[in-house]
């Protein structure tokens, strides 16, 4: 029992290490540094809403559109950053795994620590816009901090992803740049800085477009914005998506694990 605790703590402790380096690295030989993960989601956002407000920004959208486009893309973000840093983390690490006896899933599962830490600074970036958007209507509501019930469904789900991505990568090089062109193909088809509303769709494809796993994460975000607080369907749908997720991507990469380490 004792030898186990002192495992799971040498564990946590490797864990953090990994993903403190991560965002170390980063942000080496920038000048602002970490700021970035501020600065970052900002910059899209005020790039969004100047090249979309005039076309979707009142359109069907009930809440203030630079917050729409923000709340949207810090989500997206976190499942992208996580997703795709791990999708190389097992190959760029190989040279640490040859040497110690790591525990070979804390090597995803690092890269998608550091993409929650990105998107705790962007929720700050959030906090800051929405501040600056109260003289146009924005309001806060305590429901906001519903984002800590959807955090656990998200993070399962990106894990879910990064243990996939990470396991086949090992064997097949090419998914990193088909894995790049379906990112940008799934961040079009999720409605970030549009509603789904306004493009009135047909009843069949705007039902084909809902099983979309990361419109029913944005959506449920967005709704903790606007004071919902009781849409437990689309919660529950998400962490359907993540739980199941997890559970295949976990087990994938268990069968694989050995292979992963003579290949890596």
């Amino acid at each position: 029992m004792e030898k186990s605790k002192s495992n799971f703590r040498k564990h946590i402790y490797l864990l953090k290490v990994l993903i403190s380096r991560d965002i170390r690295n980063q942000y080496a030989g920038s000048f602002l540094g970490a700021l970035w993960t501020v600065l970052n989601p900002l910059l899209n956002m005020i790039v969004m809403a100047i090249v979309f407000i005039n076309i979707f920004g009142s359109s069907a959208i009930n809440l203030d559109y630079p917050v729409y486009v923000l709340a949207g893309n810090i989500i997206f973000n976190l499942f992208r950053a996580g997703s795709e840093g791990a999708l190389t983390s097992v190959v760029d690490q190989r040279d640490l795994l040859s040497k110690t006896k790591v525990p070979l899933h804390i090597i995803p599962m690092s890269r998608v620590g550091a993409s929650i830490v990105s998107f705790a600074f962007s929720y700050v970036a959030l906090i800051i816009v929405m501040l600056i958007r109260i003289p146009a209507g924005v309001e806060f509501h305590l429901s906001m901090f519903m984002v800590l019930v959807l955090l656990p469904a998200l993070i399962l789900f990106t894990l879910g992803f990064a243990f996939l991505l990470s396991s086949f990568f090992v064997s097949f090089r090419d998914i990193k740049h088909f894995y790049s062109v379906i990112l940008t193909l799934w961040m079009y088809l999720t409605p970030l800085f549009y509603s789904l509303d306004a493009l009135n769709l047909p009843q069949e494809l705007y039902s084909i477009m809902q099983i979309n796993p990361m419109f029913h994460f944005v959506n449920y975000f967005r709704g903790t914005l606007m004071g919902i607080v009781n849409d437990w369907k689309t919660l529950g749908i998400c962490y359907i998506w993540g739980v199941a997720l997890f559970v295949v991507g976990y087990l994938v990469f268990e069968i694989r694990k050995n292979k992963l380490l003579l290949e890596a």
